[in-house]
């Protein structure tokens, strides 16, 4: 039942509490054993060794990026374009051919820097990925761009208000609220009830005048902090001509206590959404669209374009050799503009794989999603920058795409490594069946 979603979401978070305390019992995790301790040994091995990535099971990151596409292929027309495997393959290999006669001829085949096109319906078109998509596990299993998931949690939230009042309320404080507000009500919502727990016979922590300024600035102006309150046991009444909110215990919501919602309001969070990673499968032509949607972007195009501005009038008015720091100033200008970062990986056969990743995340997660997508996937391999740099090693796996300047677009290469550079075989079936005309 939906009112249980509430419940679970503040029993998983009691649970991890515990856990961050060390008061769950050594080496235990939510429904599943701990790793072991990482070894001191793997920490002192040379740096230019090769540490093939651990592939010993994907992660739920990993597979449900890997299902989320093919749903997506499952719900599209087929007869749209040719989906039969020895078709997919002669086109790859009639474009690779292609692509190999135009480099013969001079022409750079290079992918241009991204930016932010704003020009419309043509620039939509030329899009290199339609926008940045997201899923919300606890709610339901739709694919949606983040405002549009943003009131889909808000709608939840109210339903739930009959069934579950005080706990769906700490929730819609915390989701649909400014943070900033949200943190102030809390903490006010809080110190009132702290004092009714603390102090039981004081009789004026049991009552607010509603007219109050400090009550009208910190409280009332957040969704769900009048719901909460009712659910602590206060009723509206008038005294003296004012509304007042009078405590009694005996107002208080059945099945609830104080200290409960005491700890629930304490524990509250934004109900998670995670990145979906909008796989896709691409032929050589498909990837020349290089724009990035405004979704990709931190600021505005109006705030792109009067910045790239500003750099080109600086830089005419400079004309000066840029020392490395400049360099690394502007670089980090530029990649800070970025809140995701378009990865894209070439296989030897031409095809390509497409993902969405945060700025944040780490590399070892674009390794697990290239594996999730293997025929192979217990294989060895690699994935090698367009320089030749290879990213393989334990330390680069644990850094941030931003620390490693993988933003916002990167093509890597893939090779297989050890004992599986003989195999040939790549993407699994399925994957290459995603391949169509968009």
């Amino acid at each position: 039942m939906a009112p249980s979603k509430i419940k679970n979401f503040f029993f998983k978070k009691r649970a991890e509490a515990k856990l961050k305390l060390g008061i769950a019992g050594p080496g235990r995790k939510l429904n599943s054993e701990a790793p072991p301790p990482p070894s001191k040994a793997s920490s002192s091995k040379q740096k230019d060794a090769y540490i093939p990535p651990k592939r010993s099971e994907l992660s739920a990151e990993a597979k449900a990026a890997a299902n989320a596409a093919l749903a997506r292929f499952e719900g599209k027309d087929k007869k749209e374009f040719n989906t039969s495997l020895a078709a997919i393959r002669a086109q790859v290999r009639k474009e690779l051919e292609a692509e190999k006669k135009s480099k013969e001829a001079g022409h750079s085949s290079e992918h241009e820097t991204p930016e932010q096109d704003t020009a419309g319906e043509a620039a939509r078109q030329d899009y290199a990925v339609r926008g940045v998509f997201f899923r919300c596990p606890m709610i339901g299993d739709e694919i949606l761009p983040y405002k549009e998931w943003k009131g889909r949690i808000r709608e939840f939230l109210y339903e739930q208000l009959a069934a579950d009042r005080g706990l769906t309320a700490c929730l819609i404080i915390y989701n649909c609220n400014p943070k900033d507000k949200a943190e102030v009500c809390i903490e006010t919502l809080a110190k009132c009830i702290e004092n009714i727990v603390n102090n039981p016979s004081e009789e004026k922590y049991k009552k607010i005048r509603m007219t109050n300024r400090m009550f009208c600035d910190k409280i009332k102006v957040c969704e769900g902090s009048l719901d909460f309150l009712h659910a602590a046991g206060f009723v509206e009444i008038e005294l003296d001509n004012e509304p007042h909110l009078i405590w009694s215990e005996d107002n208080i919501d059945p099945e609830c206590s104080l200290e409960v919602l005491l700890e629930a309001l304490k524990a509250a969070e934004p109900i998670p959404v995670e990145l979906d990673r909008n796989l896709q499968v691409l032929l050589p032509s498909q990837v020349r669209r290089h724009n990035l949607p405004p979704d990709f972007f931190r600021i505005s195009p109006e705030e792109i374009k009067r910045e790239q501005q500003a750099r080109t009038e600086a830089l005419e008015q400079a004309q000066i050799l840029k020392t490395k720091a400049m360099r690394e100033r502007e670089e980090l200008r530029t990649i800070n503009r970025y809140k995701f970062s378009l990865i894209r990986v070439r296989f030897p056969n031409g095809v390509y794989l497409q993902g969405t990743f945060s700025v944040y995340d780490k590399l070892g997660q674009v390794y697990e999603f290239v594996q999730s997508c293997l025929m192979h996937e217990s294989a060895e391999f690699s994935l090698v920058s367009p320089g030749g740099l290879k990213f393989d090693h334990q330390e680069d796996l644990d850094k941030s795409l931003y620390d490693l300047r993988l933003v916002p677009t990167v093509v890597f290469n893939f090779t297989y490594e050890n004992e599986s550079k003989n195999l040939t075989e790549f993407l699994k079936e399925e994957m290459m069946l995603l391949i169509q005309s968009f």
